[in-house]
């Protein structure tokens, strides 16, 4: 199921959010980890996800701040603590949430795509080509069978996704909650710095970060996901306030 869900747990609450053309499946089996070990979770789908990669195509970046703010205020509202978690794309909207919320607890980014492998004359060609093609096939889907989401990608929805990095970017020195970083070491989508960029622009005191050697970009439908899960579980567990 890619819908949103909410599971009602206990007093620590975790924003969880999938990934750039992915859904709420992406991060299901890590939610339910965290849910049976008493943790409230809420992972909403976002605008422009879920439905066609016509809808992505008319979204903009701020529409998924703004929806996940309002998932992250109802968890604020309830819960005693709160962390934001995020998955590729998901990990830049918990790095913004962070930013403007400092009563968040702590993040939990997993393969955070503050920058992927797409180079200076990728990214060329995709702004010249964005106002006349509406997608593009995949190469590859980079990971689990697993995986759900398009199958085809929006240009224009790319180009939303660029504007949410250089926004992303801006901020990270307001983010001064303990932080958790995981990156895959066959990740082909995210690129092997993305981690010390963040670790770098954040003011974060506590800043802790895991290679997942079996991993790829879908870090939290693959092999090493319950790992993934412990870990992130343990650096809550240590830094939370509560």
């Amino acid at each position: 199921d890619g819908d949103s869900f909410f599971l009602e747990g206990g007093p620590v609450g975790i924003f969880l959010s999938h990934g750039f053309t992915a859904t709420t499946a992406e991060v299901r089996l890590v939610a339910e980890k965290f849910h049976a070990q008493g943790y409230t979770v809420a992972a909403p789908l976002l605008p422009g996800h879920g439905t066609t990669p016509d809808d992505l195509n008319q979204t903009k970046w701020q529409d998924w701040v703004e929806n996940g703010e309002e998932s992250l205020q109802k968890l604020l509202g309830i819960c005693e603590q709160v962390w934001v978690a995020g998955a590729s794309m998901g990990g830049l909207l918990a790095l913004y949430l962070a930013g403007k919320n400092p009563q968040i607890s702590g993040l939990l980014l997993y393969v955070p795509a503050i920058r992927t492998m797409m180079g200076k004359m990728d990214l060329l060609k995709l702004y010249l080509v964005a106002p006349f093609i509406k997608e593009l096939e995949r190469d590859s889907l980079d990971g689990s069978a697993l995986w759900q989401g398009y199958p085809r990608l929006p240009l224009k929805g790319i180009i939303q996704f660029l504007h949410f990095q250089s926004a992303t970017l801006k901020r990270l020195s307001s983010v001064s909650q303990p932080i958790l970083i995981f990156q895959g070491r066959r990740d082909l989508t995210v690129a092997p710095d993305a981690g010390e960029i963040i670790m770098r622009g954040v003011s974060s005191a506590i800043r802790e970060q895991h290679w997942m050697e079996k991993s790829s970009h879908a870090i939290l439908l693959d092999e090493e996901y319950a790992e993934v899960a412990e870990i992130s579980m343990r650096f809550i567990k240590e830094n939370r306030s509560i």
